[in-house]
């Protein structure tokens, strides 16, 4: 339920000013208002003439730092930053984690939960670090099982990666293929405790789904935030060019349309997450595998458990070939689902998109290991069609 804001700053200005702060960011804007600084980021440092809290505060062209000591001045600086009209506080202490949203109505949304990290005890073993609170009302609403949990943090872990550390005050997402959208919100909540002002919008065939999501959004407080379409991969109508693309088990040429687009778009990342890989297994079942690799697909079993490997192979080599660095890896381990395959790709840069080149030393190579493998197996990927 919303709370009354003065009383929510009052309680982040306590743990901003108590000792036990672990960090705390400041970021995004409120409705019709906009702050001095994009991010403001606050955290004790140990100095030669003792502790003080450090501010980071960055305006939108490079960082500034400031050291200011326990007393008067801390509490100015720390004011100072309350009265701006930032969006959303996430404040980290030894014992809690505060999360505040500011509403279109200037009210607060507020989620508090445990410390992000577990002190160890004696022994060697460590409680598990979460990046994302166990307790987050997604999981109240979605539902919180230890499989869901764990996929949940597989991806976010996934997501950390493949983003820079220093992360642009605003972000746009587009999840196509969203389904019932749970790692949809999962990447929202995630972005948006970092300290960054997000826009998110699901994608996906089934208006009741839609429909479903969007009053998980409502429930979450994040409707403005996080919305919903519906419509196929290829077509629907979103309101922005994305700068992060997600295609998480998007079934077969799904998976193909969706890089497509996010090609098309030119989004600076990509995640995505293959499942069922039908075309190319179809193609390698009604032709003859090149010598001498016919034993590997004369058996149904190993000819489509080679067509997938190859079907991923050469999605990569196309995103590399328009500007991707890609990286294919295992998101979570195979007993939790044996789709676990994400592909991750960042565009190179701005000009690496579908209507540019790759550097003249890079492009004959790759094209020439990809037509190929191609004219090898007798295949014409999905995605070089969409292309």
């Amino acid at each position: 339920m919303p709370e009354p804001l003065a009383n929510v700053l009052a309680e982040v200005r306590t743990l901003l000013l108590t000792p036990g702060l672990t960090r705390a960011v400041a970021a995004g804007r409120r409705r019709g208002q906009t702050p001095s600084v994009t991010r403001a980021e606050l955290r004790p440092v140990a100095l030669k003439s003792g502790p003080h809290l450090q501010i980071v505060t960055d305006d939108g062209a490079r960082p500034f730092t400031r050291n200011v000591a326990p007393g008067p001045e801390a509490e100015s600086a720390v004011e100072a930053l309350l009265a701006e009209p930032f969006g959303n506080w996430h404040v980290e202490t030894a014992t809690a984690t505060v999360q505040v949203r500011i509403t279109k109505k200037g009210d607060a949304q507020v989620h508090r939960g445990a410390a992000p990290e577990s002190t160890p005890d004696a022994g060697h073993d460590r409680a598990k670090q979460w990046l994302l609170d166990p307790g987050d009302p997604l999981f109240q609403v979605v539902g919180g099982t230890a499989a869901k949990r764990r996929q949940v943090d597989a991806f976010l872990r996934a997501l950390a990666a493949t983003l820079p550390a220093d992360l642009p005050p605003t972000l746009r997402v587009v999840d196509l293929g969203c389904g019932n959208a749970y790692l949809t919100f999962a990447a929202y909540r995630y972005l948006a405790a970092r300290g960054v002002q997000v826009q998110v919008v699901g994608v996906d065939v089934r208006e009741d789904q839609r429909v479903r999501n969007t009053a998980v959004a409502e429930a979450l407080g994040c409707s403005a935030e996080v919305t919903f379409v519906a419509g196929t991969i290829s077509e629907a109508q979103v309101p922005f060019t994305p700068d992060l693309v997600l295609a998480l088990h998007a079934c077969d040429t799904a998976t193909d349309e969706a890089l497509a687009r996010a090609v098309r778009w030119s989004a600076r990342w990509v995640l995505a997450a293959p499942c069922c890989h039908h075309d190319i297994a179809a193609q390698l079942k009604g032709t003859a595998a090149p010598a001498p690799f016919g034993e590997l697909t004369r058996h149904a079993i190993m000819r489509e458990r080679f067509a997938d490997v190859l079907t991923d192979t050469l999605r990569a080599s196309l995103l590399r070939l328009h500007g991707y660095r890609v990286d294919v890896v295992e998101f979570i381990d195979s007993a939790h689902t044996p789709r676990n395959l994400l592909l991750r790709a960042q565009l190179s840069s701005p000009q690496g998109s579908l209507r540019a080149s790759l550097q003249p030393s890079l492009q004959p190579s790759l094209q020439a290991e990809y037509d190929l493998l191609t004219t090898q197996w007798s295949v014409t990927p999905a995605l070089e069609k969409l292309l």
